[in-house]
């Protein structure tokens, strides 16, 4: 039997386990990336393990979120990344270099290496034939302190894309059909290999737009060959000597083949407020708009802003409109600058906004009250914008340049114009690396302002666990939900001041009663539906309710990145036998495990609910080596 990509990669990586889905691996990692919003805690998770060095191929500290700097916080974390980077033997990408995603896609992705980052979209670089993980900061410091990575063998999704797109259909229309098709739930243990006739026809920016919202499927990743494509495009990038070819054997067999057809795929829009809850742009067309956006690490690509440039030129935005553009990059910005599209752009009334992930984590640019915000980035979670009562529809560029231009929701092929070809480049400003500074050397003094904190250790797990549920939650609650994304980032590296906003908009009296169980001496639980965690890698979203005494999450199912991050922080994540005892639990209600750590070697496990005196069962996935850290 033949070796698909995932398997390919591995092998060449493996450090323990057995490559069959379900059994846990251990891979080594060549290369690991952060952001500056969760990077901060990463890091000084990684300086309380005490290696002089990272031990990596490659590492590198990426500043895009904390971009508005309204007060000293976002500053300070920005020094402290710079300064901490330079120590440790790590790369530094300042602020204005752009989307960590799109430069490393750019400049660091390498054909059949793996890749891990605290940051749910690492998964981009899949568009290179990469093994590209999203992961909790504490991993990425563990890999960086040279330690494996450790994951569940996801089963192997193949999808072929056959045919050709036709003119106005693109690859954030592909993305949204598979996430129609797929949806958000339901994904974990998976992970997704393109392949078909017609990959050859797309670029590595539009795979890159697919492999980014695989991370919205609830995939382990999703993963393109390394072709001919592959090779124009780093050869273009200044590295042509980084490709290799990756090709899954003609004989590979696949979990699940689903085959779509290009050429019948059209415009399309995620509605709110999820990225599946999708349909054809023509179906809703005509919905005043208020605000259209275009940028972030799904659609920010040199190709993306030429064709938007190329159908603003000569046009200008409807004046009910307020229009943003942001280049991903820097390389993307000068790019369009030096060639004249940018002043097409400006000419059309955008807003020029910075190379920085912005808008798409509610950094800015938050819409008006009741606003109806068309994006092109990959999330529309309810308040994520910013505005509360905000709707949020995701497009494709072509489709957000037509919606600006008419103040509707606008199908671009009404629009009644050719569509515009750009051609791919011949070369990029593949020399223009200054704004990425190599690491200096271990004299360098790391500088910690007021707003850097310590990082908290995770209690011992007691052989009875006794906690009282503090919140009830319903289907796919994100880590927005559970931890705001937005001006809250600023306290990203100050847990305690990062705790007062946990579920801030969905019960606010859930860290009262947090508080009220500790004085009680119990612990405290979460109950939740469906897809519990979804979104974000965000590791606070166990980090901070840890720091609250929470030890216990209960849900109908739960997923993969916040099921590590919750047993890397010592709570146990426990899914229900039967979905109808979700029903039974109320706030307040006493559950009690006897004997933790016995319980914890079987897969069924006994609750005691002693507020209202029955038994129920829930199971775990956890492997002997989470139970241990677990037990720990």
């Amino acid at each position: 039997m033949g070796a698909d990509l995932l398997d390919k990669i591995v092998k060449s990586h493996l450090a323990g386990g057995e490559i069959k889905a379900g059994c846990e691996v251990g891979i080594s990692i060549d290369q690991t990336l952060t952001q500056d919003a969760l990077g901060t805690m990463a890091y000084l998770q990684f300086e309380a393990m005490g290696v002089p060095r990272v031990k990596t191929k490659m590492s590198i500290s990426y500043a895009d979120h904390l971009m508005l700097q309204q007060g000293f916080e976002n500053a300070d974390d920005h020094r402290y990344l710079q300064t901490v980077a330079a120590k440790y033997g790590i790369y530094f990408s300042r602020p204005g270099n752009g989307i960590c995603h799109q430069v490393h896609l750019e400049r660091f992705s390498r054909p059949g290496w793996t890749l891990i980052g605290g940051d749910s979209h690492t998964p981009t670089c899949g568009a290179v034939g990469m093994l590209a993980i999203g992961v909790g900061g504490l991993d990425v410091a563990e890999a960086m302190a040279g330690n494996n990575f450790y994951f569940s063998y996801p089963r192997v999704v193949r999808i072929n894309l056959n045919g050709r797109l036709k003119p106005w259909s693109t690859a954030k229309d592909v993305i949204l059909e598979v996430l129609k098709k797929i949806t958000t739930k339901g994904n974990v243990g998976k992970m997704i290999e393109y392949g078909g006739s017609g990959i050859s026809a797309l670029s590595v920016p539009e795979r890159a737009t697919i492999t980014n919202m695989g991370a919205e499927l609830g995939v382990t990743t999703s993963i393109f060959p390394s072709d001919e494509v592959t090779r124009q495009f780093l050869e273009a990038q200044g590295r042509s000597g980084d490709w290799v070819e990756l090709k899954p054997d003609p004989d590979a067999i696949y979990d699940e083949v689903l085959d779509f057809d290009l050429g019948a795929i059209e415009p399309n829009v995620a509605m709110p407020h999820s990225p599946d809850n999708v349909c054809r742009v023509k179906e809703a067309a005509g919905i005043k708009v208020d605000q259209v956006l275009v940028g972030s690490c799904t659609n920010s690509s040199f190709r993306d802003l030429m064709i938007v440039a190329a159908m603003l030129k000569g046009k200008r935005v409807h004046p009910d409109v307020s229009f943003g553009v942001a280049a991903g990059t820097r390389q993307v910005l000068r790019m369009i600058s030096a060639n004249g599209a940018l002043t097409d752009i400006i000419d059309s009334g955008a807003r020029i906004l910075e190379t920085a992930c912005g808008f798409c984590v509610g950094y800015g640019q938050s819409p008006q009250t009741g606003a109806i915000s068309v994006r092109t980035n990959n999330r529309n979670y309810k308040g994520r914008s910013g505005t509360k009562d905000a709707n949020v529809y995701l497009v494709s560029p072509e489709t957000a340049v037509a919606t600006a231009i008419a103040g509707r929701l606008t199908d671009p092929r009404d629009m009644g114009i050719k569509y515009p070809y750009i051609a791919p480049p011949e070369v990029f400003f593949s020399d223009n690396d200054e704004m990425i500074i190599r690491p200096g050397n271990n004299d360098v003094k790391v500088v910690r302002g007021p707003n850097i904190g310590d990082p908290v250790s995770k209690p011992p797990m007691p052989e009875d666990l006794r906690v009282r549920v503090a919140i009830k939650v319903g289907d796919k609650i994100t880590t927005d939900h559970i931890l705001p994304s937005g001006p809250v980032g600023h306290y990203r590296s100050n847990v305690p001041k990062s705790s007062e906003f946990l579920f801030r908009d969905v019960d606010p009296r859930f860290i009262q009663r947090c508080a009220e169980n500790k004085a009680g001496n119990a612990g405290s639980a979460i109950i939740g539906g469906l897809s519990y965690g979804q979104g974000s890698s965000r590791e606070h979203a166990a980090l901070c309710p840890m720091y609250l005494g929470v030890r216990m999450v209960i849900a109908k199912s739960i997923e993969r990145i916040h099921m590590t991050n919750l047993v890397n922080f010592g709570i146990l994540p426990l899914v229900f036998v039967n979905e109808s005892d979700y029903d039974r639990l109320e706030n307040g209600d006493e559950l009690l495990i006897t004997g933790t750590g016995q319980a914890l070697r079987q897969t069924a496990i006994h609750v005691k609910n002693i507020t209202q005196n029955y038994e129920f069962g829930v199971s775990h996935s956890l492997t002997p080596r989470q139970v241990g850290n677990l037990l720990s």
